[in-house]
């Protein structure tokens, strides 16, 4: 927690605007995408309140790729400091989860508000944005610790990576919702991201979009995503208190 604290101090230190600078990104890339997809390719047409549903989605989205790119140099960054003092290697990418952690619950924010104007009404499946966002975090520092310890060894991890983290963002319902997959949604919502996605628009924008489990073509499916994303964690907790105790030295 200390690590992750000092890390959001440090991160905006100096900065004319500060902590602002946590919010103005993912509004000013809603904004971007907002214009692009509802003027000129009408990709949200159909799909109710799609501004708050956009801006949540890249919300959730800006967790997952803030985590799991800052994880991927995170031991590299702290060299001097692994040398010189004993202490949980752990800590380290977890503190990178939990600052963009503290980055989510702050850009959610704006979310609610946005929601509220909009004229959505606050309903007890709002609650299900909680276990959404554990999701989230549970495959995003899982990924991450995978990243961290990899990249150690294989420098090829970043950009690597950086391709595959931008297909899955295009694969994934959060320009879109999961109709578009025109009878692909079962094996679209066997993605984990796209199974959350397709949950948050059901249960925070409206119950007329489709639930995860109405898309994967039963309940029963979402094991298949659930799965991956515990799987996601286990391996990645288990490669890297693997490779922890050698990373000092790889380095």
């Amino acid at each position: 927690m200390t690590l992750a604290r000092t890390e959001f101090k440090l991160r905006y230190y100096d900065s004319f605007l500060g902590y602002l600078w946590s919010l103005i990104r993912p509004l000013l890339f809603f904004g971007v995408i907002y214009l692009v997809f509802t003027e000129i390719f009408k990709v949200g047409r159909g799909i109710p309140h799609y501004g708050v549903y956009l801006l949540a989605g890249i919300v959730y989205w800006t967790y997952f790729s803030e985590t799991t790119n800052g994880c991927v140099q995170c031991l590299l960054a702290r060299e001097a400091l692994l040398r010189k003092i004993q202490f949980p290697r752990m800590a380290i990418p977890v503190s990178v989860s939990l600052t963009a952690i503290f980055n989510l619950v702050v850009n959610f924010i704006p979310v609610l508000a946005f929601a509220l104007a909009s004229g959505i009404t606050p309903t007890l499946s709002w609650l299900e944005l909680l276990p959404i966002a554990l999701g989230y975090i549970v495959l995003a520092t899982g990924v991450g610790m995978l990243l961290a310890a990899l990249y150690v060894r294989y420098r090829d991890i970043r950009p690597i990576w950086e391709v595959l983290s931008q297909v899955l963002f295009y694969f994934s319902p959060i320009m879109y919702d999961a109709s578009r997959y025109k009878g692909l949604e079962g094996y679209a919502m066997m993605n984990p991201i796209a199974m959350l996605q397709t949950q948050m628009g059901h249960a925070f924008i409206s119950p007329e979009l489709r639930s995860a489990a109405v898309a994967a073509g039963g309940a029963i499916r979402l094991v298949i995503p659930i799965s991956l994303i515990v799987l996601a964690f286990v391996i990645g907790a288990w490669v890297f208190t693997r490779d922890a105790p050698k990373v000092a030295e790889i380095l």
